[in-house]
């Protein structure tokens, strides 16, 4: 083995083990969003919850998340990503205490909206922190460990919602259940709130602060001296180049960055995945299954976006971002439109909606799931990167909430064939948004990204007009 292999192996279990704990926020983000499914059932009846109350219950924690990802960009540009994210922990540590012990539903509510800043903070900043601090040849895969750990979460949720749920009777769910379930999300918040000391500072957030010396040693860690001193020189003379403020983004050449960021945010959320994952077991009993089958069912749904995850993390830095996205929302259009089919024929009796539903989420998890958050990670220019990123965070939970509390409404009015088409026509729409527009940015260094922006930027008269033809 040479010494540059030595030098490399090295430099990757350094920034794996960083971004390992950066992820952490990620299975943070899944525990929160899952356990509402196994503790609300107990929580209706005791706090005697109309329909209403118990969207709200879900849903709080999501318009907290839109408030967290709005703050994120502004709080880590000024007060670097580390120190936010150390908040985001504490945040959620609150909020999972805070949620198991409240005698009031409206403590309750206030509780999950604190847990949601928190996770619409690391849903922003995990990923972008990983995409800041990992070398281009190893990005797509160390920023998606964050996805996987989303996944890994929500599916080790479900088991830890069943265990709890079994080890006493009703009465005891109601009365305690639910308290513990919420209870234990405190544990991981701990572990990620303690490992986030030993972590070091974004390098790109230090150099923009002026301290480049701070950031040459972790640069070093990661790249060696020769491409550490040249990474260095790279940073410093894109934010040269840049304003950081807002309007920066709708220049001609970033304003495409935009329209890939939150675009693709929107896409992925209005392509139903969501809609799927929170109401899987109502969907499965549209088909006629029983209420433990379409538990059951649930979990398998859980597992095969989990397995698919880890197939993303080994595909997106071989073949690339942009076929990830091609190939996945072209199948995930036509499993959408098989549902529909399915629905409308009434042929929903055997395991083909079943089938294809696996094949949408495994669809979905190797494409959309991870990929949309490491190009959003990875197209914005350095000095406006966390604003940009919050920007689009914010849209994609904006999307969130708008199609979680859609799908009911809209499943018992259009029904089932058409809502399913609907969602169809999206996920076509991702397919054409990206071959037109979305670039590849798979091998690129962040600077040599940020130069592809300013390319398009010199190069206006040809970019503006292929996007006015959209």
């Amino acid at each position: 083995m040479t010494m540059n292999n030595k030098r490399e192996q090295v430099s990757m279990k350094f920034v794996t083990l960083v971004s390992m704990v950066s992820a952490l926020g990620g299975l943070l983000f899944g525990f929160d969003t899952a356990v509402v499914s196994g503790a609300i059932g107990f929580m209706e009846q005791r706090f005697d919850l109309n329909k209403i109350e118990v969207g709200w219950a879900v849903s709080s924690l999501i318009i907290g998340c839109i408030i967290g990802a709005a703050m994120s960009g502004l709080l880590s540009d000024k007060f670097g990503r580390k120190r936010v994210l150390i908040t985001a922990a504490i945040l959620f540590i609150i909020s999972s205490i805070g949620s198991a012990i409240p005698e009031t539903f409206s403590g309750f509510i206030i509780a999950r909206i604190i847990g949601g800043i928190g996770i619409g903070i690391t849903s922003t900043l995990c990923p972008l922190y990983n995409a800041e601090i990992a070398p281009a040849k190893y990005r797509g895969r160390l920023v998606a460990l964050n996805q996987l750990a989303i996944v890994t979460g929500i599916f080790l949720t479900y088991f830890v919602n069943l265990w709890i749920s079994g080890s006493g009777d009703e009465a005891w769910g109601i009365a305690s259940a639910w308290r513990y379930m919420f209870g234990v999300g405190a544990i991981p918040g701990v572990l990620f709130l303690a490992l986030l000391f030993f972590v070091p500072e974004s390098p790109r957030w230090l150099i923009k602060q002026g301290r480049p010396a701070d950031a040459l040693p972790i640069l070093l860690r990661i790249h060696g001296e020769e491409l550490a001193k040249k990474e260095v020189v790279d940073i410093k003379q894109s934010f040269e180049q840049e304003s950081g403020s807002i309007r920066q983004l709708f220049s001609p050449g970033l304003r495409i960055a935009l329209i890939v960021g939150v675009g693709l945010a929107v896409l992925q959320q209005i392509t139903g995945i969501n809609a799927v994952m929170y109401y899987a077991p109502e969907i499965f009993k549209a088909t006629g299954a029983g209420t433990n089958a379409s538990l059951v069912q649930t979990i398998l749904v859980g597992f095969i976006n989990f397995l698919f995850t880890i197939v993303a993390l080994w595909l997106i830095d071989k073949v690339g971002r942009k076929a990830l996205l091609l190939v996945g929302s072209a199948s995930m259009a036509i499993c959408l439109l098989v549902i529909g089919v399915a629905f409308q024929t009434g042929n929903t009796a055997g395991p083909l909606v079943l089938i294809f539903i696996l094949i949408y989420v495994a669809s979905f998890a190797i494409s959309l799931g991870p990929v949309v958050w490491v190009i959003m990670s990875e197209i914005f220019p350095n000095r406006i990167r966390g604003k940009a990123t919050a920007i689009a965070a914010m849209t994609l939970w904006a999307a969130d909430y708008v199609v979680s509390q859609s799908f009911p409404p809209l499943l018992s009015s259009a029904g089932p064939a058409t809502t399913f088409w609907l969602y169809g026509s999206m996920a076509l729409l991702t397919f054409f948004f990206t071959w037109r527009i979305v670039p590849e940015t798979k091998g690129k260094s962040l600077e040599e990204i940020e130069s592809l922006w300013s390319s398009k930027e010199e190069n206006t008269t040809s970019a503006v007009p292929k996007l006015d033809a959209l």
